[in-house]
């Protein structure tokens, strides 16, 4: 599987209704530069399997040429990207509306912005 053509990208728990509202603040900061991929589509299984590790569904990420960042490392990096990318690399973003997990409410909200500032990882990409 080639990732050079796709970066730099975030992975998002795309069916999470808080991690959609993350994603979409992210497309709107980024005015749609970079490209969204769900954890649970095809591309995203695909990302997970051939370049993540087994705690890959526990955060977003966002992966450039040479890392992928997850959760809390992840921040740095995409704050600079939604400054600095230039490329239109992504599709018009179509967001999942529904939701199958109870992940609307507060309780909910405070346990995923928590898992964002206790979870870090970087992984390095091979080529």
């Amino acid at each position: 599987m080639e990732l050079k053509d796709s970066v730099p990208l975030i992975i998002y728990d795309n069916q999470c209704r808080v991690c959609i509202q993350f994603a979409r603040v992210v497309n709107y900061l980024a005015k749609g530069r970079l490209r969204l991929i769900g954890h649970y589509t095809d591309f995203g299984k695909q990302i997970r399997e051939n370049f993540l590790d087994q705690s890959a569904l526990e955060m977003f990420w966002f992966i450039d040429s040479k890392t992928a960042y997850g959760g809390r490392a992840a921040l740095g990096p995409l704050f600079s990207a939604i400054l600095h990318v230039k490329d239109n690399n992504s599709e018009n973003m179509v967001f999942q509306e529904s939701c199958d997990i109870k992940c609307n409410d507060t309780a909910a909200v405070f346990f995923r912005s928590v898992s964002l500032l206790t979870n870090s990882r970087k992984i390095k990409i091979k080529n």
